[in-house]
């Protein structure tokens, strides 16, 4: 969430920094804005000026009192301030719920840096790692080579309709080793501690860290108690673990020296994507359900910069050590996430489709979520700051499978397994049908 403190400095400032995402319509009605913080300037003003109306009036009944003499005028005032201080407060507050409702849908400003574009044609490419492997045989997509390794489309959409898949056999333990791979490669070679994370929280926690109000209808819910009964709530299913992870310090003033807290967690990832309706219908590629290791960091904001960097390295090792070619992109003003304000995507080399595609995005989201969860720390100097919060993929667990599968393929329809891979699938060299 935004500064309110910074908007009532530097409203056309913070606007104008808004506007670099290019969106159509507006993040922030200025109008709207602009009449609430007035009001509330009144309102604070006359409760200043009814405190000190009260108090002398108080001093006034005292006196008249002490003389024996008449005090029911300043008594009758005295009642009438109290009625105008209810209603005035009455008011901030419901101004002060309207102004936070209005930030919440509110997005990240962008950091100074961030290329300007509306879209992903104006992201830029950092770098690339590895090259294209040259077929000696027509390669298949990885739904064609999966389908005998256990992939199952069809039963994944009869059991919970499409978007879903069934592992079976060699393609469950492959998934199942690259998962257990990426958790030991973060924790051991990267410092992150492992946690084993809720799937279903409640509304504060996604609200904490942006995904609520605005992209609910991208996530599923469930509710928890009998319908209509005081007990019952609303819940939801984490669309990745970054939810849970960031929100393990929501509401706490943590020591300097705590930081930073890295963190990574393995978990399935559930997404409705309400506005990707037709696309990557085929295969594994765009799925509801999906698993993914998280890497999160909470960092001092002096630091938070270098985080990103080395997240990113993170994850690249990961695609280094299966073998598999990759570029990294900085993402332009217009394509980076709500609560980003700088964000690096990992793209994959994917053979069938014959380009990069996405399976890690890392992102600083300085204070931006921290001020929304309220997570704090003290500074060497006693002051209470916010911290900056980071999270990335590391790997999002179905594309690597998807990616191993269809850059180590054979001309018989086997899979090499990557060298360092191999420990996780009991020293098998190759997946087979």
């Amino acid at each position: 969430m935004l500064d309110i403190a910074q908007l009532r400095r530097d409203l056309p400032g913070v606007i104008a920094r808004l506007e670099r995402r290019k969106s159509p319509q507006p993040f922030l009605d200025v109008a709207r804005f602009t009449a609430l913080e007035a009001e509330r300037k009144q309102l604070q003003v006359r409760t200043e000026e009814l405190r000190a109306r009260r108090n002398a009036l108080s001093k006034q009944i005292g006196q008249l009192k002490g003389k024996g003499g008449d005090a029911s005028e300043q008594m009758n005032e005295v009642g009438r301030i109290g009625d105008e201080q209810k209603a005035g407060a009455a008011r901030l507050e419901q101004i002060q719920a309207e102004l936070t409702q209005m930030l919440m849908s509110v997005p990240n400003p962008p950091q100074e840096g961030v290329p300007v574009g509306a879209d992903e044609n104006a992201n830029v490419e950092v770098r690339r790692w590895g090259a294209p492997r040259a077929f000696a045989f027509a390669p298949k997509d990885h739904v064609d080579l999966g389908a005998p390794l256990g992939l199952d489309l069809e039963t994944g959409a009869k059991l919970s309709g499409s978007r879903f898949t069934l592992l079976r056999g060699p393609a469950a333990r492959l998934h199942r080793a690259l998962a257990q791979f990426m958790l030991e490669m973060q924790t051991r070679e990267h410092g992150y501690t492992e946690c084993y994370t809720p799937y279903i929280v409640n509304r504060e926690i996604l609200e904490g860290t942006g995904q609520l109000p605005k992209f609910k209808e991208d996530m599923f819910w469930v509710y928890r108690g009998s319908e209509g009964s005081e007990e019952q709530a609303e819940q939801y299913l984490i669309s990745t673990s970054e939810i849970s992870l960031t929100n393990t310090v929501r509401e706490q003033i943590l020591k300097a020296d705590e930081l930073p807290i890295k963190l990574t967690a393995h978990s399935p990832c559930f997404r409705s994507e309400a506005g990707s309706a037709g696309r990557d219908t085929r295969g594994m590629i765009r799925q509801h359900q999906f698993d993914k290791v998280e890497m999160v960091q909470i960092v001092h904001p002096d630091t938070s910069d270098a985080a990103l960097e080395e997240m990113v390295g993170h994850a690249e090792k990961v695609l280094q050590a299966l073998e598999l070619p990759y570029r990294v992109v900085l993402l332009c003003s217009g394509d980076i996430g709500f609560g980003s304000a700088k964000t690096y995507d990992l793209e994959v080399w994917l053979p069938a489709q014959n380009t990069y595609r996405e399976i890690s995005s890392c992102s600083n989201c300085e204070a931006f979520q921290a001020r929304r969860m309220q997570a704090r720390f003290r500074n060497a100097q006693g002051k209470i700051e916010l911290v900056h919060t980071l999270n990335g993929s590391g790997l999002a667990v179905g594309r690597a499978l998807v990616a191993v599968l269809e850059n180590h393929q054979q001309a018989d329809g086997s899979v090499a397994i990557p060298a360092a891979l191999r420990p996780f699938v009991g020293g098998a060299e190759v997946l087979k049908p």
